[in-house]
């Protein structure tokens, strides 16, 4: 019986010996990697993470701050989850003898065109008298730090409280020029430029010899959104400046995991920033980013051990600060939180989906679930690795300032993803 004993844990000692020293390796061989010559003139932070073992598997520069670029959507998506009910709220109204008061919510969905949702047209195609209230939206239509030059490109649309088409004119040639919406038919110049869009109007430009479908933000005032939901809806609407006292309802619309995949999915910044406006107007009567930002972080993360500097829903701006550890504690957080099923079915996958499409594929099955983050010379992944001996690593790898291509600081972090993915 003792020998019996002593046999079982002297494997049990040799196995873990041997666990401990594919430990060391792996570890030896990650930090020679990172110290290759393509990373010495960055900045560069990496942290792993065991979440069953609680285990700091690999911490490099991991406390520092860096620019996380769509990196935010993560914090972004775990606002959202903790937040917005199952289905997005789409308008809040009063109903009277006189008609109905309506407010945004900061719903992106209404007319986007990826969603092509109609709840709230088919309730307000049945409502008689309705007045527009606006006034609740208290925040800019860009966020600090934005870049001025990019009024134009499809990733920067304005933000506001009851967006349309998604803030974006769509412009397409097959037999004839087309324009979603129709309202901007006749703002369209067909010519030859770079430019797609005039910086202060609603002057809009299409190559027609690149025979491409282009997506331009508008600019949006009080006056364009009536005129835009009077086109659609075919009546007339009044805009109002006072909202009914008494208790609001509201009108839900598309199921919350839809815009939050997509956001993931494509990086989308638009849905990001809408998503942090929609959960402030869940926790206030107002539609500010800073009252989202200023809960999240002070209930449910309010254990972050580095503060960040948060500006935005989406990473567009510089101004942002994140270190790698905030980030695994947030997507651990998730990881125990919400079902695996549901939280990987929001990130893009390695190999298969979204912005990772054609970067860090499994040999037979997908291993990263994750979310990029890109900007001039800067290129963040964080989120969850899966290892041939079945471990679930939540990790973040952020890389500023460097001067090599995208693509070869890419392939070093895939070099590093496999090796752990092979050998933990």
């Amino acid at each position: 019986m003792m020998r019996k004993i002593f046999l079982t844990l002297l494997a049990i000692s040799l196995l873990t010996n041997c666990s401990a020293g594919r430990k060391r390796k792996l570890v030896k061989e990650t930090y020679r990697v990172l110290n290759d010559t393509i990373f010495e003139n960055q900045f560069l932070g990496f942290f792993v993470y065991d979440p069953l073992e609680n285990d700091t598997i690999v911490s490099y520069n991991s406390a520092k701050y860096f620019t996380p670029a769509s990196n935010t959507k993560i914090i972004t998506l775990y606002t959202a989850l903790n937040i917005l009910p199952e289905q997005i709220p789409a308008l809040q109204y009063i109903s009277s003898n006189d008609g109905i008061t309506i407010q945004g919510t900061g719903d992106p969905t209404l007319l986007h065109p990826f969603f092509k949702d109609s709840t709230a047209l088919n309730f307000l195609k049945h409502q008689k008298n309705i007045s527009l209230y606006l006034n609740n939206f208290q925040d800019k239509k860009y966020g600090p730090g934005w870049a001025w030059e990019d009024y134009d490109t499809y990733f920067q649309p304005e933000r506001n409280g009851l967006p349309l088409y998604g803030n974006v004119a769509t412009i397409y040639a097959v037999d004839s020029l087309n324009v979603v919406p129709k309202f901007f038919k006749n703002e369209v110049i067909t010519t030859v430029t770079n430019t797609s869009r005039e910086e202060f109007s609603n002057q809009f430009y299409f190559n027609s010899t690149k025979k491409d479908t282009v997506e331009v933000p508008f600019i949006i005032d009080t006056t364009l959104t009536k005129k835009l939901l009077e086109d659609v809806l075919h009546k007339k609407i009044k805009i109002t400046n006072y909202f009914p006292s008494g208790p609001k309802e509201t009108l839900y619309s598309i199921p919350s995991d839809s815009v939050f995949k997509q956001m993931m999915k494509v990086s989308d910044n638009f849905l990001a920033d809408q998503l942090m406006i929609l959960s402030s107007g869940v926790l206030t009567d107002t539609l500010n980013i800073a009252n989202a930002q200023k809960y999240i972080l002070s209930h449910q993360l309010a254990d972050l051990k580095q503060m960040p500097r948060w500006v935005d829903g989406s990473g567009l701006s510089r101004y942002n600060l994140f270190t790698p550890e905030s980030f695994v504690h947030i997507l651990t957080k998730m990881y125990k939180e919400q079902s695996r099923e549901r939280l990987f079915n929001l990130f893009p996958v390695g190999g298969v989906s979204g912005t990772l499409t054609n970067w860090f594929e499994g040999s037979n099955k997908p291993y990263i679930y994750a979310k990029s983050g890109s900007l001039g010379n800067n290129y963040s992944l964080s989120g969850y690795l899966l290892t041939k001996s079945g471990k679930t690593l939540v990790f973040s790898f952020m890389n500023n300032h460097y001067k090599e291509s995208t693509a070869e600081i890419k392939k070093r972090m895939q070099l590093i993803f496999e090796n752990i993915r092979d050998n933990y």
